[in-house]
């Protein structure tokens, strides 16, 4: 028995969801689809991973692509199971109808798609009417995340589409969030897809697919890791980032995951093997063996996963020695810090000029520090300010008490009040994106710039504000120079680079959600003479010696401060 897919949201008269995925279908580019193409070495790498393998009964197997494309993914697979098909003599229409599952959103691609599925099938043995009607039953024109899925899946293959909310029709992201829990904060659309595809999964299903890695440690994917750890098992992760993965190069850090119906607790973990077949065979079938050879060069990792927690799936000696910290220590806010970030205007020209030509009250602006105004690890400022439209007590200012701040904020008004923080509430049109908080300027604090190779760790005395970009940290207990030494040295690199994730080149994202995860004793814990080293090493030039100083802090083994001197050698 056939079984057809609902594809559109079964929403009555004209529907405004069902016009947004229909432009989508007719007239969304190559980018606006988010469409990547995999190399065939790497599908059928995951497609080995899965077991979706022709010595496998795959005419008993159910696999769903949903994101078929350009068939990148699917020919492959249906080559496998044609084969397999013809070896158990099951090369007919009723043995093959269940076994495949595929769908496209933009219709040029299905048609084209469906194309070369028909003559792979009539290559294979099957007569033209067959070949149709297996096409009828397997491709599906529509959105995938709207579509209503009657069956459960052995294998879930593909690379889902990678495509940021802000290019999809509001209309249709809010029916998204409607039906999909694990959109949270920026999620990109893959997040949703993967979501929807576990939930197909029967038990014992495989899904394999590769994509962006952020979810894995990013904000946005919080609610996704926390939905895997929950019912599924990451049973395989294989980092792709600076191998030739797909046909383009692409920004994106890509990742292999094989995720499993199951409560197993072992996850086999592999880094940027060669993309060659005969490498990534050898590959799959270490990865998926019963038991690890001996000298493998495979890491297999006991409860890799937990909760929302950021999952961290390389540098396993360095996790260990961060695992030690965060027994031993508190994090960073506990120990009397304050992590954060500076102000998020939305509309600089209007807020931001020269300090001296911002015709003003003088209470109403304050200088400013930016970016760029970070040189060689010092603050060279360049003479910016902000204007302040906040009072002391956090609540916007009245501009008829301030009628210098109301003449200059009403002569750019269209460039402020257009903007969608604005919209929302017009009676505070003049507020900035992020609120102001004065005090903030006059506290000395360590501003730190967002994307950097190394810990940039600048020391402000407290005459400046921070720009966005910059996160900064002021401290009640600590002793703000000796805290520079623990930040700038190997401690807090590892840290951030175990819980990040890394940009092209090997940058580092030194954002707040990272620097809160460095582990730090409390002040009144350090003894006397510590103190004076750490302030008199704050802005050493002499690596070696800061880290020495910080792990008689910490009390690192020669061992491990081997380890941290590592990683700052990257």
């Amino acid at each position: 028995m056939t079984t057809t897919l609902a594809l559109q949201p079964a929403l009555p008269g004209l529907c405004p969801v069902t016009e947004a995925v229909e432009q989508l279908a007719m007239n969304g580019g190559v980018e606006e689809r988010g469409a990547v193409y995999t190399r065939r070495e790497v599908v059928d790498f995951i497609l080995d991973l899965t077991g979706y393998i022709e010595e496998a009964p795959l005419t008993e197997y159910r696999l769903l692509e949903p994101s078929c494309g350009n068939g990148d993914f699917l020919i492959p697979a249906v080559n496998r199971l044609l084969a397999a098909a013809e070896r158990d003599n099951k090369l007919t229409y009723s043995a093959l109808e269940p076994a495949i599952r595929a769908i496209e959103l933009h219709c040029a691609t299905y048609e084209d798609t469906r194309s070369q599925v028909v003559h792979q099938l009539l290559n294979g043995g099957l007569d033209e009417k067959d070949a149709v009607r297996l096409c009828d039953a397997w491709l599906h024109q529509g959105d995938f995340l709207l579509a209503e899925i009657p069956n459960r899946f052995t294998h879930i293959v593909g690379n889902p589409p990678y495509v940021r909310q802000e290019s999809i029709p509001d209309i249709l992201m809010n029916e998204y969030r409607q039906r999909f829990r694990t959109i949270y904060d920026r999620a990109d659309i893959y997040v949703p897809f993967i979501e929807h595809s576990l939930t197909l999964l029967e038990d014992g299903g495989k899904l394999g697919f590769i994509c962006a890695d952020r979810w894995m440690k990013n904000k946005y994917g919080k609610k996704l890791r926390e939905l895997v750890a929950k019912h599924y098992n990451l049973s395989i992760y294989v980092d792709m980032v600076d191998t030739d993965a797909f046909h383009d190069e692409v920004s994106a850090y890509p990742a292999i995951t094989v995720i499993e119906r199951s409560q197993t607790a072992t996850t086999r973990v592999y880094a940027r093997p060669d993309v060659d077949a005969r490498v990534l065979k050898r590959l799959a079938t270490e990865l998926t063996a019963k038991k690890l050879p001996s000298k493998s060069n495979v890491h297999e990792i006991e409860k890799a996963i937990s909760g929302a927690e950021a999952w961290v799936l390389d540098s396993f000696e360095e996790l260990a020695l961060v695992r030690r910290l965060e027994a031993l220590f508190p994090v960073l806010e506990d120990a009397g810090c304050k992590v954060g970030i500076g102000v998020a205007t939305g509309a600089d020209k209007a807020f931001i000029d020269d300090y001296e030509k911002l015709d003003v009250e003088p209470s109403r602006k304050l200088p400013l520090v930016m970016t760029r105004d970070i040189l060689d690890g010092h603050i060279k400022w360049r003479g910016k300010g902000i204007v302040n439209p906040f009072g002391d007590n956090g609540k916007l200012v009245d501009l008829e008490e301030f009628p210098k701040l109301g003449t200059y904020l009403n002569d750019r008004k269209d460039q402020i009040a257009g903007r969608h923080i604005a919209e929302k509430n017009p009676r505070n049109w003049y507020r900035t994106i992020d609120r102001i908080y004065p005090a903030l300027t006059y506290r000395e604090k360590l501003l730190i710039p967002d994307i950097k190779g190394d810990a940039c760790i600048v020391y402000e005395q407290g005459k400046l504000y921070p720009h966005h970009n910059l996160y900064y940290i002021t401290s009640d207990e600590w002793d703000v120079h000796a805290l520079q030494a623990v930040m700038r040295s190997g401690i807090a690199r590892l840290f951030v680079g175990l819980y990040c994730t890394r940009m092209r080149g090997g940058y580092l994202r030194f954002q707040a959600q990272y620097l809160r995860k460095i582990r730090i004793p409390r002040w009144s814990d350090v003894n006397t003479g510590l103190r004076h080293r750490l302030t008199e090493y704050a802005e050493t030039n002499d690596r070696h010696l800061l880290n020495e100083v910080v792990s008689d802090l910490y009390g690192l083994s020669s061992a491990e401060l081997k380890l941290i001197e590592g990683k700052i050698a990257e």
